[in-house]
């Protein structure tokens, strides 16, 4: 049974840091993020404007992966003393309106999550605080003892966990209500030795690279009277999937990924996948809607590939540009399409 320890009382702030990880926009406003610290918000010309706290109601960190729905603006922060994982909201004005404790059972570092049309849902996962790490990279580790679980909270804040085959997960796809009223999510599993490995190999980063292993896509199905079904939908190692956020937590069909060398789609329908290589290191395939598209495909896939900005039709995946960038970008991170 995982036992955490105790640490001394304190109020919770969040620090400035690095917001290195992710960009977004709402409510007129961009931000740069990582879950470490405060948003930093930017101007559309890439000058930094400074730290937003919500005028002094965000007292966490912010997770680098926020879920905008319907206007709304969904997001945590986890930390290594009680409350470790805090739920937050922002309204279609960009006003912090709810900010809720959710329990775990101890300093689980989180690192994506994502929304329904009715619920959000957490990954409570053995990677934990470790105290041993305090100054060699990131400070967590696997713990065997700590459990693993989902939690499908709604929005009056009650939360109802699933006890799930221990895993780590780093990045979701989407998640949907079907019509049994089941929540079924998709994202990209690590199981326990190939997650140590991969930990040991990026020195404590928080956003892997795909390599040769077992980081493979799969899906939860959540029965919310207490059925959990798991299933592995490809043997390919995969990172970073993305999809049409136009339906982000509403059914979708199609999810893409990237391999080291090629940029991946699924039709998660059929059950199939189409693959393209690129020449080079694939990052994240950010997709961009074609204007007035009437399909969920219709658009195109904008990836990063070292000193090369490809973008390839989402359809069919053939490539359509490639942009020379005056420096090489290092891989790992993400990104967003912001309209002009």
């Amino acid at each position: 049974m995982w036992r955490a320890r105790r640490w001394p009382e304190r109020r919770r702030t969040a620090s400035s840091g690095r917001a290195n990880t992710h960009v977004i926009h709402h409510a007129g406003k961009i931000l740069a993020l990582v879950e470490a610290g405060l948003p930093y918000e930017m101007t559309s010309e890439l000058g930094t404007v400074g730290p937003r706290d919500f005028g002094g109601r965000l007292t966490t960190g912010m997770t680098a992966h926020p879920k905008e729905l319907d206007g709304e603006l969904h997001f945590f922060g986890y930390g290594v003393v009680p409350p470790y994982l805090t739920y937050h909201r922002l309204d279609a004005a960009g006003e912090l309106v709810e900010s809720r404790a959710v329990e775990v059972p101890g300093p689980t570092m989180m690192h994506d999550f994502t929304v329904t049309e009715h619920y959000v849902i957490w990954l409570d996962l053995p990677v934990v605080f470790d105290m041993e790490r305090l100054g060699k990279g990131m400070p967590f580790s696997w713990s065997d003892a700590y459990g693993a679980r989902l939690g499908v909270m709604d929005r009056a804040g009650v939360t109802r966990w699933f006890d799930v085959d221990p895993c780590y997960v780093f990045h979701v796809g989407n998640a949907r209500e079907d019509a049994q009223g089941r929540v079924v999510l998709d994202g990209v599993r690590y199981s326990r030795d190939y997650f140590n490995r991969t930990w040991k190999v990026i020195g404590g980063s928080t956003d892997p690279t795909p390599q040769a292993g077992a980081a493979v896509l799969h899906r939860w199905t959540l029965d919310l009277d207490g059925a959990v079904k798991e299933e592995q939908l490809d043997d390919r190692s995969v990172e970073f999937p993305t999809f049409n956020e136009d339906r982000l937590g509403r059914a979708s069909r199609y999810l893409y990924a990237v391999t080291g060398g090629e940029v991946v789609k699924y039709d998660t329908e059929r059950g199939t996948s189409t693959i393209t290589p690129v020449d080079g290191h694939a990052g994240e395939a950010v997709f961009v809607p074609r204007a007035g598209a009437r399909a969920e495909d219709e658009g195109w896939l904008m990836s990063i590939v070292d000193d090369r900005l490809l973008v390839h039709e989402a359809t069919d995946l053939h490539e359509v540009a490639s942009v020379r960038l005056p420096r090489r970008v290092p891989a790992g991170f993400h990104g967003s399409w912001i309209a002009d």
